[in-house]
């Protein structure tokens, strides 16, 4: 299936979560902390909020707790 990071298509294989998807297309910096610190997955469960991207124009989502869907538009902010 085909997602949007960033404004980049990629393919990822079904079940792939969008933290792995995110990493997938390069990028290391998911946000950007309120002190310009650049921001990533931590615990890889969903209990950090370090993994926080834009999807769909929803922010704040909790990237390594969805999974990707054909189509996805997924923002890191930078």
């Amino acid at each position: 299936m085909k997602v949007r990071i960033d404004g980049a298509e990629i393919d990822v294989a079904e079940g792939t979560t969008v933290a792995a998807a995110v990493a997938l297309a390069g990028r290391a910096r998911f946000r950007t902390s309120v002190r310009g610190e650049p921001r990533g997955p931590l615990c890889g469960m969903g209990i950090c909020f370090e993994c926080r991207v834009t999807i769909d124009g929803c922010a704040h989502c909790r990237s390594c707790l969805i999974p990707c869907r054909s189509g996805m538009e997924v923002s890191t902010g930078d």
